[in-house]
């Protein structure tokens, strides 16, 4: 599993932090983030947009492959 970075970012694009995991995820569903990406955003502790950037790439998913 992997997420293009702008593929994350068009899917937060508009978000207004700092929210809760639940609303980042939700915010990322409604803008065309995938299923995967999602439930991804669910878990990450975050306080910026900086973090979660920061939480997904220490998760190793960040920069793969969108194709599936």
């Amino acid at each position: 599993m992997g997420f293009q970075v702008t593929e994350v970012q068009k899917s937060l694009k508009g978000f207004d932090y700092p929210g809760s995991p639940e609303d980042l995820a939700r915010h990322a569903e409604s803008h065309g983030g995938g299923s995967d990406l999602v439930e991804a955003l669910r878990s990450l502790p975050f306080d910026g947009p900086n973090a979660v950037m920061h939480s997904l790439s220490e998760d190793g998913v960040l920069g793969g492959s969108t194709s599936g």
